[in-house]
């Protein structure tokens, strides 16, 4: 068993609104997302959406262990669970079969899976597995994503500090899932805004992972009603949750990588309600 997790309830919009700075951080923010040689999570209470991340060290393997919340005699025993490596490059044992994630990588575990393992290939540098994980009704065939399997879309322009390109790694125009989904985001040099305008979709929870930070620098993580938006800095390696009721927007004193990774009502990824920019308050 598992003890390295922690869990977060769900919040109301009009719970948010009063809330100051360390309150907004203490709800929203994970700011310590891998566990160094063992899988570390935050369990939300937003679609019983999983966050966590492993570092392999010492050249040992690291067993992916059920948490008590679960109630489950295995991890994935009614879940899924989506890799994408930020590291060095590594190997994942799913029940017998090896599956090498280099960086920017990508791996879907379907539910039933019982054995899971998470490995550095080179010792001097570890890998990085970022997870993510959702409720699952069936069982889907795991599938690895190497970035020239991404589903690209390049978005935003130079000249209003957008720039960036989508890839869509788990998405189910390229993986079979029940409800996640999984891609990341990356700025242009010269670019710091992603996910502008904002956008809801109250069907589906996200959470951001912000990664590729430069040193000495942040991203500045927007929240909240369209009416009423907060905001959070971050630096690198961080997440934050996204209640299905806010908007999630971001801006950095430099271009930086974000992953983002969502579960609920549907899969279908353009499912959302705009807000024009002079709207937001």
């Amino acid at each position: 068993m598992n003890d390295n997790f922690q869990v977060r309830y769900a919040v109301g919009q009009k719970a948010t609104n009063q809330m100051g700075t360390q309150a907004l951080r203490d709800e929203f923010l994970i700011e310590q997302v891998f566990g160094m040689g063992f899988v570390k999570w935050v369990y939300t209470h937003y679609d019983r959406y999983m966050v966590g991340g492993v570092i392999p060290t010492d050249g040992k393997k690291v067993f992916l262990d059920t948490i008590a919340p679960l109630k489950a005699d295995f991890f994935l025993e009614r879940r899924e669970m989506g890799v994408i490596n930020v590291g060095g490059k590594g190997t994942i044992i799913a029940d017998g079969t090896h599956y090498e994630l280099d960086y920017k990588e990508a791996l879907y575990l379907g539910k039933g899976i019982k054995e899971v393992y998470f490995s550095s290939d080179d010792p001097k540098s570890h890998a990085k597995f970022y997870l993510n994980s959702a409720p699952a009704h069936q069982a889907y065939t795991c599938q690895k994503v190497g970035r020239d399997q991404a589903e690209i879309v390049e978005l935003g322009l130079a000249k209003t500090s957008n720039k960036r390109t989508i890839r869509k790694l788990i998405v189910n125009s390229i993986v079979k899932s029940c409800q996640l989904q999984m891609g990341m985001t990356e700025l242009a040099s010269g670019s710091v805004w992603n996910t502008m305008p904002a956008h809801v979709h109250d069907r589906r929870m996200e959470v951001y992972f912000y990664f590729e930070v430069p040193e000495d620098q942040s991203v500045c993580h927007f929240m909240g009603a369209t009416d009423e938006t907060r905001h959070l800095w971050m630096s690198n390696e961080q997440a934050v949750i996204s209640p299905p009721w806010s908007i999630h927007a971001g801006s950095g004193t430099s271009n930086y990588t974000f992953i983002w990774g969502m579960a609920g009502e549907n899969l279908d990824y353009g499912d959302m309600d705009g807000c024009d920019i002079p709207d937001l308050r």
